[in-house]
């Protein structure tokens, strides 16, 4: 099957992504739009499903437009970002707008949510924490605030399952992406009654759990018509975007470590089998649903190359990225003194915060746009450091040596050169045309018997690489302001932070 392509499409909270690859993981045609994201109030983050599919329309176009025959393409499969979905009526239309994944406005649902168990037994069934990102909450809050809508819904699908149902017509919800909704019983790989009950839902509103490389369906005439795909293509069940970077990267064994770093970043974990001290839950380690009966278990930053952009657009929006890139990497370790805390989200693993927010300390007059936007980077890799300590210790892993990294932010080698040495191990950045949208493919060609297994995807597909040591001087001054100043920025600025999102988002704003 040498002549076959295969299709993964990646739905990013920064753009959406089309890719053809070559079942050895060689892209052959590569497409992009931006994603179009509303933010309609403070703290409210959302998108049209409506027009979310008309962009995946479009960038699959622009993909297979560019091939000779696109009857070569066997299979097409979708991953997304977690959390968020779709709710359809009857006929499969939408019925309101999709709360995007770090929308905030479900604080006072998560909290009753989690008010009802308590939460290691939540741990035990999920392998997750309730936090509002979480779907359950999402869903509470349409029915309590959208109830026209609610009465016409008959289904919710994750993100990637709706765009799978409009381009096949068939219906059902990836096990990865379910791991996200606090819904999921991990080790049945099922939904739960106990917590379908807790959150007031039928287990008919939520499609069948498949897992990802299952055969859903051919492309239909329509969507065929819409997109260029040919109705021989098969559509297959993807994945959350991370567990498909995960697999694009071949990190499917226990102990792998794997970096994908982007708009978030996500510290990931390989395992066998989910682990089981629920102390883990309580610093809001997540774990989840691998491909094809494995787990894994994660950490990482819901601010990560987002700081960058900020950062650069705050301070030197007509700059060019190579120079202030440039004058950052001028700057010594350290910055000055200066030193980021990047929760301009929320904060992460392990001190999950809905209210936190960003910060610099050690500002001085000497501090300009290139040591801030180095302490941006810097703050960044103290943070990622932060998290993947606990962890490892939870895993019972020895300390990590190697990291393979992928993702839009690694092409940024200073941020990576800092990371090295912030968190002393080897970065191994793996030259993958998109490393999402290939797990997605890898997935696809597995529904489609490209591959006769996750093992036989892995094996096929070629991945280079480059390595980024840590730099020894740079790593001792790096340690001791991690050991002495980072560690304790989170809890001395927290009073500050939870003041000012009472004042500014939370409930004073409003009353």
């Amino acid at each position: 099957m040498n002549d076959v392509l295969l299709l993964g499409l990646d739905i990013g909270s920064t753009n959406i992504k089309a890719v053809i690859y070559e079942p050895d993981g060689a892209a052959v045609s590569v497409a992009s739009v931006p994603q179009e994201t509303r933010y309609p109030h403070a703290a409210w983050a959302e998108y049209d499903p409506r027009r979310l599919w008309e962009l995946c329309r479009q960038v699959i176009r622009q993909a297979v437009s560019a091939l000779p025959d696109p009857r070569r393409i066997v299979s097409v499969a979708v991953t997304s970002f977690g959390e968020a979905g779709v709710l359809i009526d009857q006929s499969g239309e939408p019925t309101t707008d999709m709360i995007a994944w770090f929308d905030r406005r479900t604080l006072d649902q998560c909290r009753r949510f989690a008010d009802q168990i308590d939460p290691d037994r939540l741990f035990s069934i999920t392998g997750a924490v309730v936090q509002q990102i979480m779907t359950a909450p999402k869903l509470m809050w349409h029915r309590e605030n959208e109830p026209e809508a609610w009465a016409r819904s008959v289904q919710f699908l994750m993100t990637a399952d709706y765009i799978a149902y409009q381009l096949c017509g068939e219906r059902a919800q990836n096990l990865s992406l379910s791991s996200r909704t606090a819904l999921l019983d991990l080790r049945k790989r099922d939904w739960s009654d106990e917590l379908l009950a807790l959150a007031g839902l039928e287990r008919s509103f939520l499609p069948p759990i498949v897992d990802g490389g299952t055969p859903l369906g051919c492309v239909t005439p329509a969507a065929s018509a819409e997109t260029g795909l040919p109705t021989s293509t098969l559509v297959a069940v993807g994945g959350h975007d991370h567990v498909c970077g995960a697999l694009a990267a071949g990190v499917v064994r226990h102990g792998d470590f794997l970096d994908s770093i982007g708009t978030t970043e996500c510290l990931f974990v390989a395992l066998d089998r989910p682990l089981e001290d629920a102390a883990m839950g309580r610093q809001g380690y997540t774990q989840g649903a691998h491909a094809r009966e494995r787990s894994y278990v994660y950490g990482g930053l819901y601010t990560a190359g987002i700081c960058y952009d900020w950062i650069r657009q705050a301070c030197a929006p007509d700059l060019p990225h190579e120079e202030l890139l440039a004058r950052a990497d001028a700057v010594a370790p350290g910055s000055l003194g200066v030193t980021f805390i990047p929760h301009l989200r929320l904060s992460n693993t392990p001190n999950m915060d809905s209210q936190a927010r960003g910060a610099f300390i050690g500002l001085t007059t000497d501090a300009g746009t290139a040591e801030l936007t180095r302490a941006v980077l810097e703050g960044v890799a103290f943070e990622g450091r932060a998290s993947i300590e606990p962890l490892l210790r939870y895993s019972g892993l020895p300390r990590l040596t190697d990291a393979i990294v992928v993702g839009g932010t690694a092409r940024n080698e200073l941020l990576l050169r800092i990371k090295a040495s912030v968190m002393n191990m080897r970065m191994h950045v793996l030259e993958i045309e998109e490393a999402c949208a290939l797990g997605a493919a890898m997935l696809g060609g597995i529904a489609a018997g490209v591959y006769a297994s996750v093992d036989d995807a892995v094996r096929s597909v070629q991945r280079a690489d480059h390595v980024i040591e840590p730099d020894p001087e740079a790593a001792g001054i790096y340690d001791t302001i991690f050991t002495d100043v980072y560690q304790s920025m989170y809890d001395a600025l927290r009073p500050f932070n939870h003041r000012l999102y009472d004042l500014f988002t939370g409930a004073e704003l409003s009353s």
